[in-house]
């Protein structure tokens, strides 16, 4: 019997080209032997997937590194966008590589998760690819950590991008927001207060582990990058018999592609069409600091977490396999 899978696929991958001093992946150089190792794990994930075609398949690319400078998963995208028991395919990105693979995909299929990091990057190198994007009918949206130094660049970019091109905005990771800081942020993205503050998830219902999986490069099979108890493995199919309904073991819950699959947030029909991208639908315009720009009526304005019932005493707080990295939320 077909299912309805979203994975979150996350090969040995950990190099990347930004030196970007939030994020514990900086500059970190792959040796040969690991990017060999990353390529086959990916095309070995990319067959896989081929195969399914009983069941529909949402993918999410979330390495640890950058993916797109690696020939392997621009291959992947485009190939995985083509088969139609696929429903979407993305990948998280700084966008640092050329826009020009796309033409090769199916743009009702592909999107891509787009992080700006201004120390890194020139403004306008970065906002020209947004634009390849927009032109050549690429769903994507277009982020930023929310450090108190990014604001007037975040400021610069909401004004430039596309109006329907989404502006997320990422709280800095131990960063406490002023009511005052947390407005401007909210200015720019009217969703900011979902990633203000950690969302108490301990025995609350979560679609990871049901509808929702994390894959690793060897194929191990748990149910998100944040719970390290194993379901099985996806190569021999000793998941699917783990896939059940469950309650998150975690006290808290941080990171965008974490608690967007919680069941007590409505970040599914926030996201409705567009989770795995982080696009809105409708995507929320911006405030009035910028002219001509008003705030939808259909998504109101988000200033602080959803409370959550105090964490039950049989709930213990687990640790992250590994950090992580500042793009995914």
């Amino acid at each position: 019997m077909g299912v309805d899978l979203t994975i979150l696929y996350r090969g040995p991958l950990a190099s990347c080209d930004y030196d970007c001093p939030y994020c514990p992946f900086a500059k970190r150089r792959d040796s040969p032997e690991r990017l060999r190792a990353d390529r086959a794990a990916l095309e070995r994930f990319t067959a896989w997937a081929a195969e399914q075609t009983g069941d529909r398949l949402s993918v999410l690319f979330t390495p640890w590194g950058e993916g797109l400078v690696r020939s392997w998963y621009r291959r992947a995208l485009i190939e995985l966008s083509h088969l139609p028991h696929v429903q979407r395919v993305a990948i998280q990105t700084n966008l640092s590589c050329r826009t020009g693979w796309t033409a090769e995909a199916d743009p009702a299929t592909l999107a891509l998760w787009c992080t700006y990091h201004p120390d890194q990057t020139p403004y306008d190198r970065f906002l020209a690819k947004c634009g390849e994007l927009a032109t050549r009918g690429v769903r994507h949206s277009v982020g930023i950590v929310g450090l108190p130094a990014h604001l007037d660049q975040a400021r610069r970019l909401r004004a430039d991008l596309p109006e329907q091109v989404y502006l997320w905005v990422n709280a800095a990771e131990g960063h406490t927001y002023t009511d005052a800081e947390a407005a401007e942020w909210t200015e720019l993205d009217p969703l900011f207060g979902y990633s203000r503050h950690p969302h108490r998830s301990a025995g609350l219902p979560c679609r990871t582990g049901a509808s929702v999986i994390s894959v690793d490069g060897d194929g191990t099979v748990r149910r998100c990058h944040f719970v390290p108890a194993e379901l099985g493995n996806l190569y021999d199919g000793s998941y699917r018999a783990a896939l059940r309904p469950r309650r998150c073991p975690r006290a808290v819950c941080d990171c965008h592609i974490g608690y967007v699959h919680l069941e007590s947030l409505p970040l599914y029909d926030v996201f409705a069409g567009g989770v795995l991208e982080r696009v809105p639908a409708p995507p929320p315009p911006v405030t009035s600091w910028s002219v001509g720009h008003t705030v939808s009526p259909s998504i109101p304005l988000v200033t602080t977490s959803v409370t959550e019932p105090d964490v039950p005493e049989d709930i213990t707080e687990t640790k992250s396999p590994l950090p992580r990295p500042s793009h995914s939320g």
